[in-house]
């Protein structure tokens, strides 16, 4: 169950179901989507491209979060994140959502990354955030009572990316809102189902 493969096989099923309700739902029509506008917290934050390294930072963290995590946390974190597809599916369906981006006008290697990254993105899909309820996911199966220093650097790593989505103005506060409570209630159904399995296998067998 610890080994690599299955670890690999985890995170090809978690985060892959993501990665593919978002591309299913990312050629839907701009026009029919909710302008969200910017908040007083939106405000304070500046357009900065050079945030696009902690934003991008965000993949390794999450790998690292598969192949990291305790062996008894890898099906909760696949289950969570197959369950947060389906929680974001829906609302990219049903109630798309986009904002007014600022064009990336400066010409630096940093503005050159953004841009790329702007070209494979969804201009709707906005709220709420995948980028943060999977930031937040990883953490949590990182997080380890008697490992402190390193469960509290991923929980800062994982915070300074959320930051950086503010400041590259790819989401709204809202939608970081949206993400973590999906993180939230994803995370604790996948544990409620699990656990139910468990029950269900310990009655079975006794």
């Amino acid at each position: 169950m610890n080994s690599l493969y299955f670890r690999l096989w985890m995170m090809l099923t978690g985060w892959g179901a993501v990665g593919l309700v978002y591309s299913l739902t990312s050629s839907q029509d701009q026009a029919s989507a909710i302008m969200l506008q910017p908040s007083a917290i939106d405000l304070w934050f500046d357009f900065d491209p050079n945030a696009i390294w902690l934003y991008l930072s965000f993949f390794p963290l999450v790998a690292l979060g598969y192949l990291l995590c305790p062996a008894q946390r890898l099906l909760w974190l696949a289950r969570s994140m197959q369950l947060s597809a389906l929680g974001a599916g829906v609302v990219f369906i049903f109630w798309p959502t986009t904002m007014i981006f600022p064009p990336v006008t400066q010409d630096t290697i940093s503005a050159a990354a953004l841009k790329l990254l702007i070209s494979f993105d969804s201009l709707q899909n906005c709220l709420p955030s995948l980028h943060v309820t999977l930031t937040i996911l990883a953490v949590c199966a990182l997080w380890q009572k008697h490992t402190p220093l390193r469960s509290l650097f991923f929980a800062v790593w994982g915070l300074a990316i959320t930051v950086s989505i503010l400041q590259l103005h790819r989401h709204q506060f809202v939608d970081l809102l949206g993400g973590a409570v999906l993180a939230i209630a994803a995370g604790l159904l996948a544990q409620r189902i699990l656990s139910r399995k468990a029950d269900k296998v310990a009655g079975q067998t006794t």
